[in-house]
């Protein structure tokens, strides 16, 4: 005889699971105390320690409209770096919450690596506040995929971890289906940047049944870290020629020159 319970009509045995791994989420933190994901230091509650926080470099603006990248001194409303005019991306408008540096790197790895699911909140929080302009006129969030090998084998798709707080705090639903990735790729890390732009290409399509759903809408495709560039191009490609209306990019961490002017 198989016994099932429904959670959804037993609130009390719902609030008594919650409270058991509250309890043992207390206990775990006495006995292993959290420690900062970047200089692994003990610290109170979740995130950095307050060396490694100082160190964060956000982006604000001044920085270029199309791509995000932050300017040295501010030239004025409206100007575009010299890489946006030289060579436009497929997407309309990038924003990142930090420079890719020694800190915002430990925090991805420790999210995409290290397990430390924990961080992914805190760090779509900072996103959501980033994003907010391009998410003000999105009709769906879309994670950048992964293939489902590697999904197999890691457990989980950073990206979506990060939309799924995105989508909480902003109210812009996730569109978690309409694009897929194809092509198993070669890690990007160590490429350059022809390779890496190969290294995806025909990587991601929206499949024939998702094109309805694609068709004259306004996407804002979800990233942990932009380098080239090639992943997100990828992808804007795919969803621009389903028809998509509008593709924007909103990435955690961003490369960027911390001494170029990039006008």
């Amino acid at each position: 005889m198989s016994i099932s319970v429904n959670f959804a009509a037993s609130p009390r045995v719902k609030r008594a699971a919650d409270l058991a791994c509250a309890a043992l989420r207390a206990t775990l933190d006495l006995a292993l105390p959290p420690l900062c994901p970047s200089c692994r230091e003990p610290v109170e509650g979740r995130g950095l320690c307050p060396a490694c926080w100082s160190k964060l470099s956000f982006i604000t603006r001044p920085y270029c409209e199309r791509l995000g990248i932050p300017f040295a001194y501010d030239p004025g409303p409206g100007i575009l770096s010299m890489e946006a005019i030289a060579d436009p991306p497929a997407y309309n408008r990038a924003r990142a919450t930090v420079r890719f540096d020694e800190i915002s790197r430990a925090l991805v790895h420790s999210l995409k690596y290290g397990d430390r699911l924990d961080l992914a909140p805190m760090m779509g929080r900072w996103m959501s506040h980033a994003g907010r302009e391009i998410l003000a006129d999105a009709d769906a969030l879309v994670p950048v995929p992964l293939h489902w090998r590697r999904q197999w084998a890691r457990r989980f798709n950073q990206s979506a971890m990060l939309a799924t707080t995105i989508s909480a705090a902003s109210s812009v639903p996730i569109a978690a289906t309409v694009l897929k990735r194809v092509k198993a790729t070669a890690q990007q890390v160590g490429l350059t940047r022809s390779e890496r732009a190969s290294n995806v290409q025909g990587a991601f399509k929206v499949p024939e049944e998702s094109k309805v759903a694609v068709s004259n809408r306004r996407f804002v495709l979800v990233d942990d870290v932009l380098t080239s560039g090639a992943t997100v191009e990828g992808c804007a490609r795919a969803l621009n020629r389903a028809g998509a209306a509008n593709v924007d990019v909103l990435i955690f961490a961003r490369v960027a020159d911390p001494v170029r002017t990039s006008i």
